[in-house]
């Protein structure tokens, strides 16, 4: 099994910075793509931010030039760096992690989530 483990929401001004932290854990042979999403009331789960294994990211058009995101591979870890936060980046962000657990079988593992408030 792996586990996600997410932090770093909260409630932040309009024009304030946020940094998520995901850290993977348990029967991991090998991490591929790494990634945050994001879902608000009423709207479906969206892609805010991938990195893949060598290090390539994907961004939605939203939050390009504002969030970041970057991957410690030696801590299992991935992160998200969010700056002149909007208040429509309110959202629970999801960690999602695509893993090896052997040679040959990926899974898809995801965090329980972590509410990132931005007010007006």
């Amino acid at each position: 099994q792996v586990q996600l483990v997410e932090s770093g929401g909260g409630l932040v001004q309009a024009g304030g910075s946020l940094r998520l932290s995901c850290a993977a854990s348990g029967s991991i042979f090998r991490l591929d793509t790494m990634g945050w999403y994001r879902q608000a009331p009423g709207k479906q789960r969206e892609l805010v931010a991938s990195i893949n294994s060598s290090g390539g990211t994907d961004y939605t058009d939203s939050v390009k030039d504002r969030f970041t995101i970057s991957r410690d591979n030696a801590k299992s870890s991935v992160y998200l760096q969010m700056n002149s936060l909007k208040p429509e980046d309110t959202a629970v962000y999801y960690c999602n992690c695509k893993a090896y657990i052997n040679d040959f079988l990926l899974n898809d593992y995801w965090g329980q989530g972590t509410q990132v408030t931005v007010s007006s």
